[in-house]
């Protein structure tokens, strides 16, 4: 969190070796946290011209174009790290790609990148996580919780997943299945912060 210090040692790495993409992607994160987006932008693209094909490099570029609204470029990027042989996560930049496209209001893709992202990987939790989100946010709310009944029936439980199950529970008036998820939540995962959550989550969400 200390900006200033940062810049400072992130301006002598620079001086120090200049082609190196990992400095210019840290220097893009930090004007991206400073809000100058031209002087990030710049140091994406040094740092892609200087390692093309590193999933890493392009991975973090496609996270600042999608936090920035600038989705398609955005989403191509995370299509070009999950097509990457180098990179060991394919699901993970699906999953990502999804969430841009959600961000953008293109929710049909948006779910077709999530299961993609399952097809890779079926225990990726995060894509059903994303998934049932998508899903609760379109009012499918019945669909929502079978994602996360399916989930769980083959693979270990998270606490944003059993979350996700109270919300959808609560919303489709599945009473014995909210308690049943809020149950497990407290029981196994005390500490997380979705476990904390309950005692504020609204009656009728959404």
């Amino acid at each position: 969190g200390n900006l200033p210090l940062a810049q400072e040692k992130l301006t002598r790495a620079l001086e120090q070796n200049p082609r190196d993409p990992n400095v210019h992607t840290a220097i893009g994160l930090l004007n991206d946290r400073l809000d100058r987006p031209r002087e990030a932008d710049e140091h994406y693209r040094a740092a892609l011209r200087l390692a093309p094909r590193d999933p890493d490099v392009l991975n973090n570029y496609a996270v600042y174009l999608c936090k920035r609204g600038r989705y398609d470029e955005g989403v191509k990027r995370f299509e070009e790290v999950a097509n990457n042989r180098l990179y060991r996560a394919p699901e993970a930049a699906y999953t990502n790609a999804g969430v841009c496209n959600q961000s953008a209001q293109r929710f049909d893709e948006a779910e077709r990148l999530y299961r993609r992202a399952l097809t890779v990987r079926p225990n990726y939790a995060e894509a059903v996580l994303q998934l049932g989100n998508l899903m609760l946010q379109l009012g499918r709310n019945d669909e929502a919780k079978a994602e996360v009944d399916r989930y769980l029936a083959n693979f270990t439980a998270t606490p944003e997943l059993l979350f996700l199950g109270v919300r959808a529970s609560r919303v489709t008036g599945d009473i014995r299945a909210e308690e049943r998820f809020a149950r497990r939540l407290k029981v196994d995962f005390p500490d997380s912060a979705p476990a904390r959550a309950l005692a504020t989550l609204p009656r009728n969400p959404g």
